[in-house]
């Protein structure tokens, strides 16, 4: 499989797993809020809301996979690290949008979207939802590759690329 392609399953994947999990971590923390709901009922106020809903949190998941993918190409950062740290990175730029989910979602008030900007439950859920989404995306996407090297090739043992690309050996 393309490398891309799997980074973008993983992704979806980890989305997906986020979904099913949340009903756990809404009595957790005692918030209704649901990301499926705001995305499925965003564009369906019909019973298929939930079904548009995972669909566009895996389509959001797999997106996130690839920019893991093109990230962890350039960068000698432990993956799983990565990953929760993209992760995380993420939830803490994207939170200030609520404002709108606030104020113009056709669903606000609904199940799974109460008020959330300032909503300290809902912040915490949505936190706890990133690290789950980072922790599983860098536990399914694989290991570290090298920059030019395939995922199944790893680089022979004791050699390094040099600044111009080529192997030199030790």
């Amino acid at each position: 499989m393309n490398e891309r392609l799997r980074y973008m399953a993983a992704g979806a994947v980890a989305a997906t797993a986020w979904g099913l999990q949340e009903p756990l971590d809404q009595r957790l923390f005692r918030c209704d809020y649901s990301d499926i709901a705001v995305l499925g009922k965003g564009v369906t106020r019909g019973p298929r809301w939930r079904l548009a809903g995972f669909a566009l949190h895996a389509v959001n998941g797999a997106l996130f996979g690839l920019a893991y993918h093109e990230t962890r190409r350039r960068s000698s950062s432990d993956p799983r690290r990565l990953a929760l740290g993209m992760a995380l990175a993420e939830h803490a730029c994207l939170y200030p949008l609520c404002y709108f989910v606030d104020r113009f979602h056709p669903a606000r008030g609904e199940p799974g979207v109460p008020p959330l900007l300032t909503n300290p439950r809902a912040f915490a859920q949505a936190t706890w939802r990133h690290a789950l989404l980072g922790l599983l995306l860098g536990l399914t996407a694989g290991r570290r590759t090298r920059p030019g090297t395939s995922a199944r090739t790893p680089c022979p043992t004791g050699s390094r690329r040099s600044s111009l690309g080529t192997s030199s050996r030790r």
